[in-house]
């Protein structure tokens, strides 16, 4: 545990605070965004917002994969098991609300729905089980990583995978470039740059001209990550800086990037609640077509209603906060979601309804 404390480290948050306080007193009001459910876990879980500076705002972004899973997507998966199919899927999509329905709502109806942990667990799933086994795969670059592993190392025949997969970069460029949507810098996410590295940020740099700091996720990284990009926009210095670098490198994992994009493309695809992101949703590639979930199976889904008073997609874009929303914490609570991100620990609501207005 010592590792874990160094980064808790009380004094050294102080010190780090102090340089965030005289960095804002030159700079004046700044609004940064985060793209990673797990930094405003983080930020929500150790108080650090009642720590920073009055003018500096660090605002949620699209960083929470549960959220921005969009309603057909998790309709394919509700139709799939309501079938007679096997679907297994990391827990928190299990009550991700379709447009009729979630697979815990199909699982209570008697469909076999089963939470795993990885791919691979998925994997051993259907090697035990004499019948259709879809993994309904979701999450971004460090998730889609290992199911792209398993599908090259030719799963069993009753596999398959439902790919709800994305690729952050190009959505931090939809909001960058949203007019209602101010930032001054990114914080981008340091789990999926240990397989992306540091790189693919480079083109958010250049064409909106801000700054992107990739930080971890201990509240000293937290902290430290702010420094270096408050730091960044008091020098009008418009590059990507790695406050990682224990983890992060700016080549990323060779191998692990050669089995994403070997079994994955990129095609554009709505973020639940955004907008359609160009490149940002990663599809099976026609080489491994014998495991995809879409060609395998004839998928019959309701019509898209998206009649809803949920804001999830304008809080996810940073142009809303969970409390704007009319349905918060009175009809939508994490017993009854009714939004995808009132369900992931990441979510910005279910967050903000466990620790808001908490020190």
């Amino acid at each position: 545990m010592t590792g874990a404390l160094e980064f808790r480290d009380p004094d050294r948050a102080g010190r780090l605070v102090d340089r965030l306080e005289a960095l804002v007193a030159d700079t004046g009001p700044l609004r940064v965004m985060h793209v990673c459910g797990s930094h405003e876990e983080a930020i929500a879980e150790f108080g650090l917002r009642s720590v920073l500076p009055e003018g500096l705002t660090v605002a949620m972004g699209p960083g929470c994969p549960v959220c921005v899973t969009d309603l057909p997507e998790v309709d394919e998966a509700v139709a799939l098991a309501k079938a007679g199919h096997t679907v297994a899927t990391y827990g928190d999509m299990v009550r991700v609300p379709g447009t009729e329905s979630s697979l815990a709502d199909a699982s209570a109806a008697g469909a076999n729905v089963r939470t795993v942990y990885s791919a691979g667990e998925a994997v051993d799933l259907a090697e035990e089980l004499d019948r259709e086994v879809v993994f309904f795969a979701t999450g971004f670059e460090t998730t889609a990583a290992p199911t792209a592993t398993v599908l090259r190392e030719g799963p069993p025949s009753n596999f398959s995978v439902l790919s709800a997969h994305k690729y952050v970069p190009p959505a931090m460029d939809v909001v960058a470039g949203h007019p209602d949507t101010r930032v001054d810098g990114f914080l981008a996410a340091g789990h999926a740059a240990t397989i992306t590295g540091t790189d693919p940020f480079e083109g958010v740099v250049e064409r909106h001209d801000l700054p992107v700091v990739v930080g971890g996720f201990e509240p000293l990284d937290v902290l430290l990550g702010l420094v270096r990009l408050v730091e960044d926009v008091r020098d009008g210095t418009a590059t990507v800086t790695n406050a990682y670098p224990r983890c992060v490198s700016d080549a990323g994992n060779p191998a692990a990037q050669a089995a994403l994009w070997e079994v994955f493309e990129r095609v554009p695809g709505e973020w639940r609640g955004i907008a359609e992101v160009p490149d940002a949703t990663l599809r099976i590639r026609e080489a491994y077509a014998g495991y995809d979930a879409r060609r395998r199976f004839d998928i019959e889904t309701p019509d898209d209603d998206r009649t809803t008073d949920c804001i999830c997609g304008e809080i996810m874009a940073g142009r809303a906060g969970p409390e704007d929303c009319p349905l918060f914490g009175e009809e939508c609570t994490p017993q009854n979601p009714v939004g995808a991100c009132m369900v992931s620990d990441e979510g910005p609501c279910r967050i903000t309804r466990e620790y808001g207005g908490r020190r």
